[in-house]
């Protein structure tokens, strides 16, 4: 696997060896003496999976401490523009967002600490799959709006298929008020 650090501090794009041959490909997803090796130190205690049609908006989620997650995320069926938002007030990038293109072509991860606001668009139908550091928690979760001014993330998508929940979420400044 290789490990590249994105342009927001602590977020790495994670693309394993992918071993193909005529019977089809092959490739791990996660190890753990591997992950460790890198310097990780998070446990990841939960793994989720959702399908998403195409055209589907999901997000922008987050989960408040102490019940925070890291999500290691990827696709394993379809195509999704991912995105990571930095909500951390003492962080250089914080209000900042970066895109990933994830695809089971691809193979590609990205890996989102605690502290991120996290979403994607599924621009294709998609298997989506992430592991948690921490278990879901009600109370705890939080979110921003997906089409928020304050970011104008390109989503790829022209109408988007958006839950109930996400329209109404937040915007960014309205929750943290930057000077950004």
């Amino acid at each position: 696997m290789k490990f590249n650090q994105t342009s927001l501090p602590d977020v790495w794009m994670i693309t394993p060896s992918i071993y193909s041959d005529d019977r089809g490909h092959f490739f791990e997803s996660f190890n753990d003496e591997v992950w460790k090796g890198q310097g990780f130190t998070e446990n990841f205690i939960q793994d989720n999976q959702s399908f998403s049609k195409k055209g589907v908006v999901r997000g922008l989620h987050f989960q408040h401490a102490p019940h925070a997650q890291g999500k290691l995320v990827r696709v394993i069926q379809g195509k999704v523009l991912d995105v990571a938002v930095d909500l951390r007030p003492e962080s250089p990038t914080f209000g900042k967002f970066e895109l990933f293109e994830l695809s089971s072509e691809n193979g590609r991860m990205v890996y989102i600490p605690e502290g991120f606001a996290h979403g994607f668009a599924a621009l294709e139908d998609s298997i989506f799959q992430y592991k948690c550091t921490n278990t879901y928690h009600k109370q705890s979760e939080g979110g921003l709006r997906w089409n928020d001014p304050f970011f104008s993330i390109p989503w790829g998508i022209e109408n988007p298929i958006v839950s109930e929940k996400d329209q109404i979420l937040p915007t960014f400044e309205t929750i943290f008020k930057p000077t950004v």
